[in-house]
């Protein structure tokens, strides 16, 4: 199956693209935005994932965050795809609030009706999109990496900490560190997944941690003064996770910073940087 370009346009070199395709796993038509350096006229390159949060779509981090100069010149491709399901007959939370349904799909195979149907973001970010990429990107699938904002971080940390042999690095901007605990994570993974707290666990970074999975190392950007903070984010929860695994993480908080795109654009070069070392 092949990508429908939807956009393109040149950027440092490289190209920007938003594409769209027919996805098996949701059972809608997905987007996703994909930057290809310059380098990929050569030979194919490295591959980082990002995650978006809560109400996003794959266009926030691709015309927001300021990722592609530095992508550019490290050589990797970036890949953004959507957040969740869209299209008719897809439901939405039944209030229209923000933190479930469309635009918040957790990165979550969802067991519970009327969900269940087309919430597979589990699957289509572990299997189907990276084979999607594998055949129509000139993407090296032997060296990817994957980081994210929010939602989109705990989405990171989880599947990375699930998929260990496929990522090579993995950082996180202000993650849900522990969606369990928090009142974000436990409305959604209740209405997807049920009331037991033992399915929950694999889509909980602090969970999966503590039951022993394990990555190289972690990179996680945190802002002081993230009116989400000590609410939803709660990165001391993972702090601990770590310590007492032996699980190791670099957690920079940072001073002032919200939990806006400006904090993201602020540190995005050292998280791609962090990425191409590795």
């Amino acid at each position: 199956m092949s990508f429908e370009t939807v956009a393109q346009a040149r950027c440092f070199g490289g190209t920007q693209f938003v594409y769209r395709h027919a996805s098996q796993e949701t059972g809608t038509s997905m987007r996703l935005a994909a930057y290809v350096p310059p380098q990929a006229n050569d030979r194919k390159v490295p591959v980082v994932w990002f995650l978006s949060g809560l109400t996003c779509t794959e266009e926030n981090f691709t015309v927001k965050a300021g990722a592609q100069r530095i992508a550019s010149e490290l050589g990797l491709i970036l890949v953004a795809p959507d957040t969740s399901p869209r299209g008719a007959g897809v439901p939405d939370d039944p209030e229209g609030a923000y933190d479930f349904g469309l635009g918040a799909g957790f990165y979550v195979d969802a067991t519970r009706e009327p969900w269940a149907q087309h919430y597979r973001m589990r699957s289509y970010l572990e299997r189907e999109l990276p084979e999607l990429v594998a055949a129509n990107l000139p993407a090296d699938m032997a060296r990817q990496g994957i980081t994210g904002h929010s939602m989109g971080g705990h989405g990171a940390l989880t599947i990375a900490l699930r998929n260990p042999d496929r990522f090579k690095a993995v950082s996180a901007f202000a993650p849900i560190a522990s969606p369990m605990t928090c009142p974000w994570g436990e409305k959604a993974l209740s209405h997807y997944l049920g009331s037991d707290r033992s399915a929950w666990r694999e889509y909980d970074a602090c969970a999966l941690i503590g039951s022993g999975a394990r990555v190289r190392d972690i990179l996680v950007d945190q802002g002081t003064a993230d009116s989400f903070l000590e609410s939803q984010l709660k990165p001391q929860l993972l702090e601990e996770a770590c310590a007492r695994a032996g699980q190791p993480l670099t957690l920079r908080r940072q001073d002032g910073y919200d939990h806006s795109y400006f904090f993201i654009a602020t540190f995005i070069e050292d998280h791609l940087r962090w990425h191409a070392t590795r």
